[in-house]
């Protein structure tokens, strides 16, 4: 009995949060599996694969309306407004659309992303799938697993094996060879005959489960001291390796804090639009990928900076920089948990971070020196103008 009950309480609470990784990582793979599968794909039409053609993977297709109709030995990765997979596909198949329609075979697994599905053909393998709305029909079969995060699910085919669903509405007319667990505030419609397996209900919503106000705060309290050890690591090694860089960008982020926030506002909300823009395009998919990287690091780095330069206001440039950066990221993990006022500090510390930054990246001009360099090699003569490089 302690042993079910235990069972209960992990499955209550990892499979919410499985959930939603789920579609994240669905809707990743598809993306950036698709900008590298597109190098591969011979088919004069990109949204389709005819009935007759015979073709190698992995392939990569998108358009209003994709289908695939023909042979594929390999996998698929898909994206559209509606997906459409009646052929036959020796590898996986990863989509992203409004309604995915599987009714051919796919001879592995599903990765899918919808706010429709319809299994009616065979999946040999397990099937991942993060929808509205999800039917296995009376025709449809899925060889081992089915792992769904939906609102609504309906199972009138074969399932040969498992079923790991958070669910608003379960339905199951058909067989499942194995176990349900599902989370869901409501009792799901099962026939006892056509599970071979255990059922298991989890309702995400007990009150057993709710931590105490003690609890609450221990749990507060952990997370502040171990995000306090992590962030003084990191602040007391920004301080031992890399002094002068914190102090010129800490520099220019109070010589003219505004500009910084500007550039770090503008940054922060027109570069995650660009990328992706840039990601959905073949030509563009890979400076896409590096520009995320940078982006991500840069932003990563504004919290030590940030500290530093808290650690600079508080001690009045009166220490060196490593007693500065573990006074100043200690100041800031603590203002980082206060409720409220944390979500303000953290908006602030990227916003104002990210934009220092680039504007040292834009003081230093790098790409100048570039330029500097391909001309010496070329044995071209260089002047030195207020500007930056000029040549004769």
């Amino acid at each position: 009995m302690m042993t079910r009950h235990r069972a209960q309480h992990s499955a209550r609470r990892h499979l919410p949060r499985s959930a939603l990784a789920l579609g994240i990582v669905v809707a990743l793979t598809a993306i950036t599996g698709g900008a590298a599968a597109a190098v591969t794909t011979t088919q004069d039409d990109p949204s389709r694969i005819a009935a007759t053609e015979r073709v190698s993977g992995p392939q990569f297709l998108s358009g209003t309306d994709v289908e695939v109709a023909g042979s594929v030995d390999g996998d698929v990765y898909a994206a559209g407004q509606n997906v459409t997979v009646s052929g036959r596909v020796t590898g996986d198949v990863i989509a992203a659309a409004q309604t995915v329609t599987v009714t051919g075979e796919v001879a592995g697994n599903v990765r899918l992303a919808a706010q429709g599905v319809v299994l009616s053909g065979t999946i040999r393998r397990s099937a991942s799938i993060a929808a509205s709305t999800v039917s296995i029909v009376q025709s449809g079969s899925v060889g081992e697993d089915l792992v769904a995060a939906a609102n609504t699910v309906s199972v009138a085919g074969d399932l040969r094996r498992d079923a790991r669903l958070s669910v608003d509405r379960l339905t199951v007319a058909g067989t499942i060879g194995g176990d349900v667990v599902y989370v869901s505030d409501h009792t799901a419609q099962i026939r006892a005959d056509h599970v071979d397996g255990s059922v298991q209900h989890v309702r995400p919503n007990s009150t057993t489960d709710r931590p105490t106000a003690g609890e609450a705060f221990a749990s507060w309290l952990v997370s502040l001291l171990y995000a306090l050890i992590a962030l003084s690591l990191i602040t007391l090694a920004a301080g031992l390796l890399v002094p002068r860089q914190l102090i010129r960008v800490t520099d220019r982020l109070r010589a003219a804090p505004w500009k910084a926030a500007l550039v770090g506002f503008v940054a922060a909300v027109a570069a995650p639009p660009a990328l992706l823009l840039l990601l959905v395009t073949v030509i563009g998919a890979p400076l896409a990928l590096v520009g995320s990287l940078v982006l991500l690091l840069l932003t990563l780095a504004a919290f030590p900076y940030s500290a530093f330069m808290v650690g600079r206001l508080v001690l009045r440039d009166r220490r060196g920089p490593v007693v500065t950066a573990l006074l100043g990221g200690a100041v800031l993990v603590v203002a980082l948990h206060i409720p409220v006022l944390g979500v303000l500090v953290t908006v602030m510390t990227i916003v104002l971070g990210l934009g220092a930054q680039l504007l040292d990246i834009a003081d230093a001009r790098p790409w100048e020196r570039v330029v500097r360099r391909t001309d010496v090699r070329r044995g071209e003569s260089i002047t030195a103008t207020p500007g930056g490089a000029g040549r004769i």
